[in-house]
């Protein structure tokens, strides 16, 4: 059962993800960060970390695992890490500092939830797929999700693992694509057409549906409803840079620098857009 006040927290967590993104990409000066993607993908990490992630830490091996394939979002997923208690904020205050743990593309640290170093595209399917096959072998109930960009799809590593996956049919694995149409060089479309990606994904073996990847409803039905037979795969319909419409469907704001008065303008467009 899926309850009001479940998704109302939900809903909170994603607007102050995309509050603090905002301001973690203004503090970071003329370094920018990856914000096109990382704001597609906020309700997506707000309901696994908020509902579905089981962390068991009285036997820390068991835990789910979250591997972020598409490391161009680690911004969101430190900004998730903190609104959970997992980060502090004077750690994701130090986001792309000199020194620093929280970079641009994320540093593997499992103590702090950081299950894989992203940044290599297609590199983060293949790690989940392996890790899921250690966990099915040593008869673990815990879950592995992966995160994707629907641009990362053009890499052909991932769909070597998704075979792999069928193969040993990963029935602890789910797949989720944060399908924002948009790559750093432009539409999908343009670069290199995927079609149907639900269609590729239930070619290879995979459970694959569609939902609104800005509804935590739709979300949360897809993450109770999965197929226990086989891999599953949610394609999760985005848009790139949600939430600030000077950002949305831009793929000049893959990654990008906020001067004061973006900066500005930014937080009154989340603030007025999601209070709708």
């Amino acid at each position: 059962m899926i309850n009001k006040d479940s998704l109302r927290s939900i809903e909170e967590m994603a607007k102050a993800m995309r509050l603090r993104i905002i301001e973690l990409t203004y503090k970071a000066g003329n370094k920018g960060a990856h914000l096109g993607g990382s704001l597609s993908s906020v309700e997506i990490l707000a309901t696994l970390y908020k509902t579905i992630l089981q962390y068991n830490y009285s036997d820390f091996e068991k835990r789910d695992r979250l591997i972020l394939s598409k490391g161009h979002a680690s911004l969101a997923q430190y900004c998730a890490l903190e609104c959970t208690g997992i980060l502090t904020k004077e750690e994701t205050d130090s986001f792309e500092d000199n020194g620093s743990h929280f970079v641009s593309h994320s540093k593997r640290n499992i103590q702090k939830g950081i299950e894989f170093s992203g940044g290599s595209l297609g590199l983060g399917i293949s790690f989940a797929t392996g890790i899921a096959l250690s966990c099915k072998s040593k008869g673990f109930q815990n879950h592995i999700y992966v995160i994707l960009g629907d641009g990362e799809c053009n890499e052909g590593i991932v769909w070597e693992a998704l075979m792999f996956a069928r193969h040993y049919n990963l029935t602890n694995l789910t797949v989720i694509v944060d399908h924002n149409h948009l790559q750093s060089d432009g539409f999908i479309e343009e670069v290199i057409d995927t079609e149907s990606l639900k269609g590729k994904f239930s070619a290879f073996g995979f459970k694959a549906i569609e939902v609104d990847g800005h509804s935590p409803l739709d979300l949360l039905k897809a993450f109770n409803q999965r197929d226990l037979s086989c891999p599953n795969a949610i394609i999760a319909e985005t848009v790139k840079g949600k939430g600030v419409f000077f950002m949305e469907n831009k793929y000049n704001w893959h990654h990008n620098v906020l001067s004061e008065s973006k900066y500005n303008k930014a937080i009154v467009e989340i603030n007025n857009s999601l209070n709708q």
